[in-house]
């Protein structure tokens, strides 16, 4: 039995209990440029890698606002991530004409997957070939989601997706404990563009073109950073590199 015999149409079944569908649109995910979201006491931050398709082009975006306190980054088919931002505008403003308070993230995660969900189980229709990582804050705190392309969303104290991004969630994964206990804004995004330049390729580095930062907290209204307004938070990083290499080991933070 081969693969395409059961990948035509995404209600269709494989012997082994797989929709290859949905497989797919979660390779799409892993095939975007990185993006990664941190959750500390009074704070969410989301950093993403932007990739430009020529040299001739500006960098793809890759953070979109939703609304005053709740952002999205992408990894995957930017025109799939427009139709679930504008979905997710279009639900925060009805609740705030309805009811005149802001959507509660867990409600509003819980809106996209079932309208994900859709896509896996009509036939002529596919999934949404993006992932997205929801930072937002309400009445509980900040947050952090992960939306899955197969519908599935997970709340989470850091989550990295995209390409290359095994290494951003080994880094992760070693200060999870300590991002809880957060409270300052820099430290909180100097931590995630560590992690993020773990995503990068040895001849690359983090520059103000390539790096987008987002952030929602208790009392800031979700904000993005874009281009030079970026560059106090690289200095943060680069400050560290550069004095390290006291120690006589120039040469291994080179290659980092």
């Amino acid at each position: 039995m081969y693969r395409n015999q059961y990948d035509n149409d995404v209600s269709v079944w494989s012997p082994q209990g797989r929709i290859h569908q949905i497989e797919y649109a979660m390779e799409a995910v892993k095939q975007g440029a990185a993006t990664l979201g941190i959750k500390g006491k009074k704070y969410a931050v989301v950093v993403a890698l932007k990739r430009a398709s020529s040299d001739l082009s500006s960098h793809q975006k890759k953070i979109i606002p939703i609304d005053e306190h709740a952002g999205i980054s992408i990894a995957g088919l930017t025109s799939d991530a427009r139709i679930l931002s504008r979905f997710m505008r279009t639900e925060c403003l009805n609740h705030r004409y309805v009811y005149g308070s802001p959507l509660s993230i867990s409600r509003l995660v819980s809106s996209v997957g079932d309208k994900a969900q859709t896509g896996t189980q009509i036939m002529g229709r596919r999934p949404y070939g993006v992932g997205l990582l929801v930072a937002g804050c309400d009445e509980s705190g900040p947050h952090v989601y992960y939306i899955c392309p197969s519908s599935n969303f997970y709340e989470c104290k850091c989550m990295a997706i995209g390409a290359r991004s095994q290494s951003a969630r080994t880094y992760l994964e070693r200060h999870k404990d300590n991002f809880k206990d957060v409270e300052d804004l820099g430290e909180l995004v100097a931590h995630a563009l560590r992690a993020l330049r773990d995503c990068l390729p040895n001849d690359s580095e983090l520059t103000t073109k390539n790096v987008s930062v987002g952030y929602v907290g208790t009392e800031v209204p979700f904000t993005m950073k874009d281009d030079d307004e970026v560059a106090e938070y690289l200095k943060m990083i680069e400050e560290e590199k550069v004095a390290v290499p006291a120690t006589g080991e120039e040469e291994t933070m080179e290659t980092q």
